[in-house]
């Protein structure tokens, strides 16, 4: 396994996909079946085309300060580009504020999307997170749902790119790969295109950049090969073997052997595993 950063500065929920990070606002934004969750409004790729300007000029050189950012893996875009370009879900760990960037920033010369949260979407960065793509996944509602679904199947059917967090949530640092919930599956199975797996792995950082800029970790992106749905199967059990495929796609691009991995691969209402302290951060709440 590569370096494991341990670290005790987050509070990490005692269920595997919650999450810590709290929205301070919500902008009231409805996502109903009148949402465009796909936006292709000339005002909205006006915006994202500028956005895209900003992010190479500016924040994409960020990322490698911030980051430390490596990208391995490259190859695998031209080797599969016939492949990439015929429509694709792309999964990754989810252990950053900025890994979507660090994402884009290795993957940009393809223009992505984000199946995101909701509650974001409507709080202090919706629009920064709409302008890069972003997709909000409604909840609670069954026509909205159902708008939802229809967009990202039009969105992967003309040929673009879905990317998604199967773990559910965000956990800055840490190293074991959670398991997965089996949207990512789903989405993939029910429009026949395959899953583009990404990992990060962790660099234990030089003394300058421990001391004065205070960083725990630097990340290298793993750019995988693309894993298909094994059509031979019914419905349900192509969703969980690939989920599971996925899963240990990602644990080995992220230097995990699967089989030692903390975590089974898929997600049945999973505790979080203290393997190495049962103390995370001030004013942590979960389980002891």
């Amino acid at each position: 396994m590569n370096y494991d950063p341990k670290t005790d500065k987050f509070p990490y929920p005692e269920d595997t996909d919650k999450h810590y990070l709290h929205v301070k606002k919500d902008d009231g934004t409805v996502f109903d079946k009148n949402y465009p969750y796909v936006d292709t409004s000339k005002k909205m790729l006006r915006k994202q085309k500028w956005t895209r300007v900003l992010l190479n000029l500016l924040v994409f050189p960020l990322s490698y300060i911030r980051m430390g950012l490596r990208v391995k893996g490259k190859e695998n875009l031209k080797k599969y580009k016939d492949v990439i370009d015929k429509g694709v879900v792309s999964i990754c760990n989810h252990v950053h504020m900025w890994d979507y960037i660090g994402i884009m920033n290795g993957v940009k010369q393809h223009k992505t999307y984000l199946l995101a949260w909701d509650k974001n979407v409507s709080g202090e960065n919706g629009k920064m997170i709409r302008s890069v793509g972003g997709i909000p996944i409604p909840s609670g509602d069954l026509e909205a749902t159902h708008a939802y679904l229809k967009a990202v199947k039009n969105l992967l059917q003309g040929g673009g790119w879905l990317h998604l967090y199967p773990e559910g949530s965000m956990w800055e640092y840490y190293a074991p790969i959670r398991p997965f919930k089996r949207g990512a599956a789903y989405l993939a199975c029910e429009n026949d295109k395959p899953v583009l797996p990404l990992a990060y792995s962790y660099r234990k950082p030089n003394w300058f950049r421990r001391v004065i800029f205070r960083q725990i970790a630097l990340f290298t992106l793993h750019i995988g090969e693309p894993i298909f749905p094994d059509n031979s199967l019914s419905r349900t059990d192509r969703e969980l073997d690939l989920t599971k495929r996925m899963h240990a796609a990602v644990c080995e691009l992220a230097g995990i052997d699967p089989k030692e991995n903390q975590y089974k691969p898929i997600h049945t209402h999973d505790k979080r595993v203290d393997y190495y302290t049962t103390i995370y951060g001030v004013g942590y709440k979960g389980s002891m």
